[in-house]
C-alpha cells in the first residue's frame, strides 16, 4: 500500500520551505560585508534556502538574495517568526528578536576599523551572547562559513530576558538618589 505524504512548509511566507532572514540593522554606515558573506554561504552551496535581507542604509544589488532597504514592523515580525535561521549584526534588538522566537543566529559584528560603525561595541555584544552559547558568532569569512557548517546541530540555550532584573535596579538606584 502505498502512502502519499504532503510535505507542508516550514515557512508560511511566500510558499517557501526555508527562510533565511538578515538584517544590517539602520547604521547610516554600509554594511555590505554581511550581504557579500551570505552571498559567499550560496555559492559554497551552505545556504540553500530562500534569503531576505533588511538592508537598512545599505545600498547593495544582488542576484542570488531578495534584498530590502526598509521592512515594516509588523512584516519584519513576521520574518523573525517565520525564519529557520537569522544572520544578524550585533544590536542587541536584533540578536534578542530572534531569541526570544527560539530561533538559531548567527550574529558578525559592525566594525569600526571597516567604517561601518562609529565603534566596536557590537563585539562585545557578540561575544557576550556566543559565551553564553546563545548565538553564533563570525567576524570572517573561515568564520562564517564553520558557523553555516555548525549551524545544523547548534542547540543555543533557551534565552531569558534579564529586562525585569534590570528595572528594578535602575529603581532602586533612582529611589537611592533623589535629591
Amino acid at each position: 500500500m502505498e502512502i502519499n505524504v504532503k510535505v507542508i512548509s516550514k515557512s508560511s511566507l511566500r510558499g517557501v520551505d526555508f527562510l533565511i532572514f538578515v538584517t544590517l540593522g539602520t547604521q547610516s554606515q554600509d554594511f555590505s560585508r554581511l550581504i557579500k558573506l551570505v552571498e559567499l554561504g550560496i555559492k559554497e552551496d551552505l545556504i540553500k534556502e530562500k534569503v531576505i535581507v533588511q538592508a537598512g542604509q545599505t545600498d547593495y544589488k544582488s542576484d542570488l538574495v531578495e534584498i530590502k532597504s526598509y521592512i515594516p514592523k509588523e512584516e519584519q515580525d513576521k520574518l523573525y517568526k517565520e525564519c529557520d535561521l537569522l544572520i544578524t549584526h550585533g544590536g542587541v534588538g536584533s540578536i534578542t528578536g530572534g531569541l526570544k522566537v527560539n530561533k538559531k543566529v548567527i550574529a558578525v559584528a559592525r566594525l569600526v576599523s571597516l567604517n561601518e560603525h562609529i565603534n566596536d561595541h557590537q563585539l562585545e555584544i557578540i561575544n557576550n551572547f556566543a559565551e553564553q552559547c546563545y548565538i553564533l558568532a563570525a567576524d570572517d569569512e573561515k568564520s562564517f562559513l564553520d558557523a553555516l557548517k555548525q549551524i545544523d546541530e547548534f542547540e543555543p540555550k533557551a534565552y531569558k530576558s534579564n529586562t525585569p532584573n534590570m528595572v528594578k535596579l535602575l529603581k532602586e538606584y533612582i529611589d537611592n538618589n533623589k535629591k
